[in-house]
C-alpha cells in the first residue's frame, strides 16, 4: 500500500520548526498560507505558482486595501511555503500592486505621561509597563521573561528569540532592581513550596523539553510572569505558559483612558517613548538601535524625527 503524503499543513510545521521559527511566524505564515488557498478556491499551491501568488498580493492591495508590511509579510509566507516546504521555485512575480506607505511618526509620552500611566496599573501590569518604558521591551518581550533572563550584577535584561528570531541584551533600569529582585524571591518561595501556581512544568522552546526533560520545572526557566491556566505542549502534555499579551494590552488602553492625557498610546508606546527619551537626554543613536534590536539604522532614525532634531538651529520665520 502506497504511503500517503503528509497534509500540507504538518509539511509546513515540520519545516518551520525545524528552522527555528517562532511562534508567532509560524501563526501568521499559516494564516496568509491559508488566505491565499481559500482565495483561490482551495486549489493546491503545488497547482498554482507566480501568476496567482501575483493576483492574491494585487488583491489584498487594491481590494483589502492592506498595509505594505502586511503586503510583505503575505509575500514572505507564500515565498517559505514554495521554496522551503515544497521545493519550488516562484520564480518572476511581475509587477504587483504596492499599497502607498505614508510615513506617519509615532505616538510618543512625556515622562510624566509614560509614569501617570504605569501609576494606574495594579500587578503584576505595572511591572510589565515599567519593563516596557523602562527598558525598551515589547509587550511580547516582556511577557516571555524568565527568572534567568534577569542579569542583576551586570544590571541587564537577556531578551530571547525576539523580533526576527534575535536575541540582544537591554538595560535593567536601576528603579527597578529591588523591586524585580523581591518578584523573583517570591517566585522561589513559592516554587520551593510547590505551591499549584508552580506544580506544572513551565512552556519550553522547541526541543529543549526532549533534551533536558527537568528544565521546565527548575527555578531559571520559570516565567517572570505566568499564566493561571494551564495548555498543551507539542508533546501533549500539560504545562504553564507566560501571562498573553492581550491581557496587558487590555489593561494599558484601560490605564490610558483613565489617565485623560488623549493621546492614541499603547503598549508599544512604551517602547517609542524609550527611544525617544534616550536620544533627547543625549544618547548616541548607534546605542539606542542595539538597545532596541533594530537591523537597520533607519527604523532607529524615525525617533529622531519625532524630537525634531533635523530642524536643529532653524528657526521659524516668526521667530
Amino acid at each position: 500500500m502506497e504511503a500517503r503524503e503528509p497534509r500540507l499543513r504538518d509539511q509546513f510545521r515540520a519545516v518551520i520548526r525545524v528552522n527555528r521559527y517562532s511562534i508567532r511566524t509560524e501563526k501568521s505564515y499559516w494564516y496568509w498560507i491559508r488566505y491565499f488557498i481559500r482565495f483561490h478556491r482551495m486549489t493546491h499551491p503545488r497547482e498554482m505558482g507566480a501568476p496567482e501568488v501575483n493576483a492574491f498580493l494585487t488583491w489584498l492591495a487594491v481590494e483589502r486595501n492592506v498595509a505594505a508590511a502586511t503586503q510583505a509579510q503575505a509575500l514572505n509566507a507564500l515565498v517559505f511555503l514554495y521554496k522551503q516546504v515544497l521545493g519550488l521555485s516562484l520564480g518572476d512575480i511581475g509587477e504587483v500592486i504596492r499599497p502607498k506607505k505614508p510615513r506617519r511618526l509615532p505616538v510618543v509620552l512625556s515622562h510624566q505621561e509614560a509614569m501617570g500611566i504605569i501609576g494606574r496599573l495594579k500587578s503584576p501590569y505595572h511591572l510589565l509597563a515599567s519593563l516596557m518604558y523602562g527598558a525598551g521591551l515589547r509587550v511580547t518581550e516582556a511577557c516571555r521573561l524568565r527568572v534567568k533572563d534577569l542579569d542583576f550584577n551586570q544590571r541587564l535584561i537577556i531578551v530571547r528569540d525576539g523580533k526576527g528570531s534575535k536575541d540582544r541584551t537591554t538595560l535593567l533600569p536601576e528603579t527597578l532592581s529591588a523591586e524585580l529582585q523581591n518578584w523573583v524571591k517570591e517566585i522561589e518561595t513559592a516554587w520551593k513550596q510547590r505551591e499549584s501556581l508552580y506544580r506544572s512544568a513551565v512552556s519550553l522552546p522547541f526541543a529543549l523539553a526532549r533534551k533536558y526533560p527537568s528544565a521546565g520545572t527548575s527555578l531559571s526557566w520559570q516565567w517572570l510572569f505566568s499564566s493561571y491556566r494551564l495548555c498543551t505542549d507539542d508533546l501533549g502534555n500539560a504545562v504553564r505558559h507566560h501571562i498573553h499579551p492581550s491581557a496587558v494590552q487590555r489593561a494599558v488602553r484601560f490605564a490610558v483612558n483613565e489617565s485623560g492625557i488623549g493621546k492614541p498610546a499603547g503598549c508599544h508606546t512604551f517602547r517609542h517613548t524609550f527611544a525617544t527619551e534616550l536620544l533627547r537626554r543625549g544618547s548616541d543613536i548607534r546605542t539606542v538601535q542595539d538597545l532596541l534590536g533594530h537591523t537597520d539604522l533607519r527604523t532607529t532614525q524615525i525617533y529622531t524625527h519625532v524630537l525634531g532634531q533635523g530642524f536643529a538651529g532653524v528657526r521659524s520665520p516668526l521667530g
